[in-house]
């Protein structure tokens, strides 16, 4: 008995070695791989963490390339996953041009303000006056952005906001039909007079006319207003602010607003800019009021499409043909943002020195900080040849009040509603409503 006990005991103890050994390989085994797998994580910067988790809420006002920024707003999503261990969610918001302005105020006085959001350069010392900007003066963009351009974006020596669309702008036309026609950019408004006789005499309707938002038919102040100040009144914006100016002094720009008017496309109050800029792409007119923003909806709907850029002349004289070079759209940071890091980070990212480069190409603008290292579209190119032969203005400052109502009040005129006589009183009186509010 005691032999068998004994025989028992030593089958025993040998049983519980071998499971001993093999225990022990596995555990040593896991503890290599454990070890390995925190080297690989330390060499790739990858957390072993679960990530923490945020929302960025941004409002922008062109929806014209929501694909590009939507596109771009992911990568960010990834790039604060890989380096941050932030799993942001981005929720972009891009209401209708015509709406932008009253849905961000809306916001901004409530308590549902985005973490950043779009607005125009000329307003962002009204938007500063409010509270509303954050300083990114300390920023790593701030030493990228090209010195002309920031200061478009400045006030006080304080950089308020990041410039997105820089852009030298006039009339965009179709430099197929023109050449067809032996036709070239007008100088002067004899110049398009003529071009448009040819063009209806060949069956070819001159102007594309897409006035349903009231943005679009505001072009054409912007343009002639900047035309006319520029070349002839110098003075006539500040006198304006002053209460001492008045639209009559400018009464001029309804010769060419008259022109366009009269030989466009029908049905312009039933047609929105994207549709119209459809349908310049595909030669219902030779010419077209809007900005090379336009470009991407008319290159997406005809990449075959021959795109030119003049300056749209007002008078006879050719010092006051020129192109509007301004910073437009730029994107500031609520100071009041609880994301406030990850604002920061996303509006350094619009200047990302690896990527910022692809999305300004893709949506047209211009380059306008020292990341950027892309070749500018032809018809950019065109624009700037007028800046460089000293044929430009500074975009004017006018209140964006004023700025709608010329484009409503515009839209009243193209259907007969009001005459040049009845806009010039209402605009006096908008631009001096304004200067009451001060």
């Amino acid at each position: 008995m005691k032999s068998k006990k004994f025989l028992a005991c030593i089958l025993a103890g040998v049983m519980a070695m071998s499971m001993a050994a093999c225990g022990g390989t596995d555990v040593a085994t896991a503890g290599d791989e454990a070890a390995a797998n925190g080297s690989e994580a330390m060499e790739t910067g990858a957390s072993t963490e679960a990530p923490t988790e945020a929302e960025l809420n941004i409002m922008m006002s062109f929806p014209q390339y929501m694909d590009q920024w939507e596109s771009y707003c992911h990568k960010f999503e990834e790039k604060m996953l890989a380096e941050k261990n932030v799993k942001v969610t981005v929720n972009l918001e891009m209401p209708s041009s015509d709406q932008y302005e009253t849905i961000l105020q809306t916001r901004l006085t409530g308590d549902d303000a985005p973490d950043l959001f779009t607005l125009h350069a000329n307003n962002i010392g009204t938007y500063n006056q409010a509270g509303n900007l954050a300083d990114l003066s300390g920023e790593a963009l701030a030493g990228k952005i090209y010195e002309n351009v920031k200061e478009t974006v400045s006030v006080d020596g304080k950089l308020l906001a990041v410039p997105i669309e820089s852009q030298a702008w006039g009339v965009l036309y179709n430099k197929d039909i023109f050449a067809q026609y032996d036709l070239t950019p007008p100088e002067t408004l004899s110049d398009l007079k003529s071009i448009c006789e040819t063009l209806n005499s060949n069956g070819v309707t001159p102007f594309l006319l897409a006035f349903q938002e009231q943005w679009v038919p505001q072009l054409m102040t912007g343009l002639t207003l900047g035309d006319i100040v520029s070349g002839k009144i110098p003075d006539w914006l500040e006198r304006m602010y002053k209460d001492e100016g008045s639209y009559e002094e400018v009464k001029e720009i309804f010769d060419v607003i008259d022109l366009i008017m009269a030989n466009g496309t029908d049905r312009a109050m039933e047609e929105g800019s994207e549709a119209g800029s459809a349908d310049f792409a595909i030669g219902k007119a030779a010419m077209y009021v809007q900005g090379t923003w336009a470009a991407n909806t008319i290159m997406a709907t005809n990449p075959d499409m021959n795109l030119g850029v003049f300056a749209l002349p007002i008078n006879d004289d050719p010092n006051c043909t020129r192109v509007n070079l301004s910073t437009s759209t730029t994107l500031a940071v609520y100071p009041g943002t609880q994301n406030m890091d990850l604002a920061l980070a996303f509006a350094n990212y619009v200047l990302d020195d690896a990527d910022s480069s692809e999305l300004f190409q893709s949506c047209s603008f211009n380059p306008l900080a020292t990341c950027h290292n892309y070749e500018s579209s032809s018809w950019v190119k065109e624009a700037s040849e007028y800046v460089a032969a000293g044929k430009a203005y500074q975009d004017l400052v006018i209140p964006s009040a004023v700025t709608d109502e010329q484009g409503r009040l515009l839209q009243e005129y193209y259907v007969g509603d009001t005459t040049v006589e009845e806009i010039i009183q209402k605009l006096d009186l908008a631009f001096q409503n304004t200067n009451s509010l001060k």
